[in-house]
């Protein structure tokens, strides 16, 4: 295969930037390459109500609303926010697991629109692609493989193979380093979130792309350090030149 670098040449009012020589495109899955519909939350209210988490509904609405602003971040982290103790911690992210697992199950998982051909593109112009998540690796891989992505994709990265999680520059840095690109000038991240942005950025990434297909809106990704919002993922290729732009 070519691994020939993407120029990328952006044409958008508000971005200004020289070209770049893009290597590897870092997503985030649910919300951004995955459809979410929900099921995060519903499964921290299922983890929530097993593992005792909350006494009452107005805990459970905070505890949600702390869940919804801190999207994209590992699980483990943000149960420790929410529990006073590693052990309880630990408890209710196995319980929030199990239950994305069974709803998944349950209703099944989709792509968003586009995904899969935009991973298919990349590759066939030598651009590495990376999947990293805040969940843990026994639930990427039932995304991935529910979704029939393995062969799409170059390397996958949850929280606990690259150190940290999101917000800090771990994930990316590290799909980085295991698919050999050259800088992180030449790498992109995507993602729905501003914890998504935040590890960008801090990753030095060439590009920070957000997608409101997710938790946030665009003042809240901007805010974040994204470089440009963009509708979904499927108007990726067209922004990275690997498609022309389309003319009605």
């Amino acid at each position: 295969m070519s691994t020939a670098p993407v120029d990328l040449d952006l044409d958008l009012d508000d971005f200004d930037t020289d070209d770049v020589d893009v290597e590897l495109v870092v997503f985030d899955m649910a919300g951004t390459t995955v459809s979410d519909d929900g099921l995060v939350e519903r499964a921290f209210v299922l983890a929530a109500e097993r593992s005792g988490l909350v006494d009452n509904a107005d805990d459970l609405e905070e505890a949600v609303a702390f869940v919804r602003e801190t999207m994209g971040q590992s699980k483990l982290d943000v149960f420790r926010e929410l529990t006073d103790s590693e052990e309880a911690a630990v408890a209710a992210t196995a319980a929030f697991e199990t239950a994305y697992g069974e709803l998944v199950e349950q209703v099944g998982v989709t792509a968003i629109p586009g995904a899969a051909d935009l991973f298919q593109e990349l590759r066939e112009a030598g651009v590495k692609v990376a999947l990293v998540t805040g969940f843990s690796r026994t639930t990427q891989d039932t995304l991935i493989d529910a979704l029939g992505w393995s062969d799409l994709i170059d390397v996958s990265l949850c929280p606990a193979e690259a150190g940290r999680g999101r917000p800090y520059p771990d994930l990316p840095l590290t799909a980085l380093l295991r698919t050999g690109a050259s800088s992180v000038a030449a790498m992109v991240v995507v993602g729905d979130t501003a914890s998504d942005m935040l590890s960008g950025l801090s990753a030095g990434a060439g590009l920070v792309v957000g997608v409101l297909t997710g938790t946030h809106d665009t003042d809240t990704l901007e805010d974040a350090g994204a470089d440009v919002v963009v509708t979904s993922v499927a108007d990726l290729a067209e922004l990275l030149g690997l498609r022309e732009e389309t003319i009605e």
